[in-house]
């Protein structure tokens, strides 16, 4: 079974160069591993919640009244009297969510950025804490990946 999520995360690298800075590139790849979860079917609950549009993939990355620490994907209850937006080729609505309960941060690390491993997992510990102050029975899933700093054949590395 293809992954979505493994898929378009190699794809911010494939034939490309990757930069670090754009900070949607976790969001993107975050927003698919709900549409994974729903195809891997291991939860009736999940499945019909994600069907029925009452939980929702947060679009804006933060919980009602929470004004910091986000994730790049998190999922939860639907603040209620909003509909859910159906985006093309997507199962998992999207929308403002009241709830935490389960939260995902994308890092990608290049080898220059390895001495920085520390204050990385400092800050997904804080996103831990964080999830869960919202919700205590939070899932918060963590993918890491040190990218290649190769550039392709015939790219230069731009100037900031």
């Amino acid at each position: 079974m293809p992954y979505r999520l493994l898929d378009e995360f190699r794809e911010l690298f494939a034939g490309q160069c990757y930069f670090h800075r754009k900070s949607t590139s976790g969001d993107f790849v975050a927003s698919h591993l709900y549409e994974d979860l729903h195809a891997v079917a291991k939860s009736r609950l999940l499945r019909r919640r994600i069907e029925d549009g009452s939980g929702v993939l947060n679009v804006q990355n933060r919980r009602r009244a929470a004004r910091r620490c986000r994730g790049d994907g998190t999922f939860g209850e639907l603040v209620p009297q909003v509909d859910p937006i159906r985006d093309a080729g997507y199962l998992v609505g999207r929308g403002p969510i009241a709830t935490v309960e389960i939260g995902c941060e994308i890092k990608v690390l290049a080898k220059a950025m390895i001495k920085e491993v520390d204050r990385v997992i400092g800050y997904l510990a804080k996103q831990v804490t964080h999830f869960r102050r919202g919700a205590g029975n939070s899932i918060m899933p963590s993918l890491r990946q040190p990218a290649e700093t190769k550039l392709p054949a015939g790219h230069t590395n731009p100037k900031r």
